[in-house]
């Protein structure tokens, strides 16, 4: 009997076919493009208004405790809906819950760019608070999954997630080096320049909308061995799927603090979350102190930042690499952490240092600082990917980037109260001890293993929830 082939249908989704199909590699291969595009697009209008937002919403009259109340609701937003919208994209699809992050995107850039009251701003959070929660996770999923049934459980994730990581952090970099131009070029007479970002942003998001929904649908359910099929998605009332979303994310977190690889990597991501903070809160000010003004700071922190995103793209680029050269991807994370805590205390240790040698200093720390973070990153990003099943994969990516942001709150309420108190070097001295104390979660680290399509870790106890979901 002859084996069915895989192919590509028209409607871009991977189909079983005796017909004249295309084969698996190029299936593969079309996936990954895919992702890829989804990608770049999705973090594309995040990079175009992120030099100009601080500046546009003082240009329209927002005070600095305004403007932090505003990301504070963002923030909130962001996290409280992180679980449930996992939840949700497990219950009804990716693609679905994709569409509607780009929808709220749009939706939210195109506010920015016409708001002129503080209230319009909030609103503006608000929608971008539902956006990012949303996005978190079900693209990578959605590839993941695809390449699982294409290859099996046990196919390599590096390759694929390293280069989704890499063109994230290129489509930041490109994002922000044009949104930092965009007000330059823009005539006054034409439209408040520092909207310009914004409302590129909202053009760059409602591309991504099409994509999504043209480019990007759920796999095909199964193949005909029934082996790597797909957990199939809630269909029926609104009532039945909102219902089943409270299940999915109670038995996303179950496995995500019960296991022993995903707690782990829980905490190593609430870690990087304090160092990331360490770097936000502080870097522009040290920035602006060391460039002279405040409007010069902010153009060398866009020129920093740019090149930190560049270090992000090689660091993610080079985690497949590491991971081999160092027999694993516990050890090449560990690598990574080793060389962001490193970055860390150099930031610390140069503090004192002034002008021009402070600068190069800072930029170069910065850069290998997020060339460190990106290998660990992309390390457990395939970890966490091999310890869970497609039933709760996005339950658990928003469980992990709700500890980044949890570390980051936390960063947030005591980092820049020593700061102000010892100073920057304090703080980065504390944050780099952290995360170098988190170096010690990977070691020894438990390898999951696949049994029968679903992973287990000594996850044996939450068998129950997992075949319920």
């Amino acid at each position: 009997m002859t084996a069915p082939r895989v192919k590509w249908s028209r409607s871009l989704g991977p189909r079983w076919s005796r017909g004249l199909p295309l084969s698996g590699l190029n299936v593969r291969r079309s996936a990954l493009r895919r992702y890829l595009l989804v990608c770049f697009l999705t973090w594309l209008p995040l990079g175009l208004m992120m030099a100009s937002m601080v500046l546009l919403l003082a240009g329209r009259g927002l005070s600095l405790a305004q403007i932090g109340l505003v990301v504070t609701v963002f923030s909130i937003v962001t996290v409280g809906l992180e679980l449930p919208t996992g939840g949700l994209a497990d219950v009804v699809g990716r693609r679905v819950v994709l569409a509607a992050s780009a929808a709220f995107l749009a939706a939210a850039l195109v506010i920015m760019s016409v708001a002129t009251t503080f209230w319009m701003f909030l609103v503006c959070g608000v929608l971008k608070g539902v956006a990012r929660a949303l996005s978190s996770g079900p693209a990578t999923s959605w590839y993941v999954d695809t390449l699982h049934r294409i290859e099996g459980p046990g196919a390599d994730l590096k390759p694929g997630l390293a280069r989704g990581g890499a063109v994230e952090s290129v489509s930041l970099a490109a994002g922000v080096l044009a949104g930092g131009a965009l007000p330059l070029l823009v005539p006054p007479e034409l439209m408040f320049p520092l909207a310009a970002p914004s409302l590129v942003g909202a053009l760059a998001a409602a591309v991504l909308l099409v994509v999504v929904l043209l480019a990007l649908p759920e796999p095909g359910r199964g193949s005909p061995g029934g082996a790597l099929s797909e957990p199939a998605r809630a269909r029926g009332s609104l009532g039945n799927v909102l219902r089943d979303v409270p299940a999915r994310v109670a038995s996303g977190v179950r496995l995500a603090v019960g296991g022993p690889v995903l707690r782990r990597l829980m905490l190593a991501a609430a870690s990087s979350g304090v160092m990331l903070m360490s770097i936000e809160l502080l870097t522009p000010g040290r920035l602006a102190e060391l460039a002279g003004s405040a409007e010069q700071g902010s153009m060398a922190y866009a020129t920093v930042a740019a090149l930190g995103f560049a270090g992000s793209a090689a660091g993610s680029a080079l985690a497949p690499r590491v991971a081999r050269l160092v027999g694993g991807s516990a050890k090449g994370a560990i690598a990574g952490v080793v060389l962001a805590a490193l970055s860390v205390g150099a930031l610390a240790a140069t503090a004192g240092l002034g002008g021009a040698a402070g600068l190069l200093t800072a930029g170069v720390a910065y850069v290998v600082l997020f060339v460190g973070h990106s290998v660990a990153g992309l390390l457990c990003l395939e970890m966490t990917h091999n310890a869970v099943t497609a039933a709760e994969r996005t339950t658990v990516s928003s469980t992990a980037s709700l500890s980044l942001q949890s570390g980051g709150i936390l960063g947030n309420l005591t980092l820049g109260a020593l700061a102000a108190q010892a100073g920057v070097a304090a703080s980065w001295a504390v944050a780099a001890t952290v995360v170098l104390a988190s170096a010690l979660l990977f070691v020894r680290m438990p390898a999951p293993t696949v049994l029968n399509g679903r992973a287990h870790s000594a996850l044996a106890g939450h068998a129950s929830y997992r075949s319920r979901a």
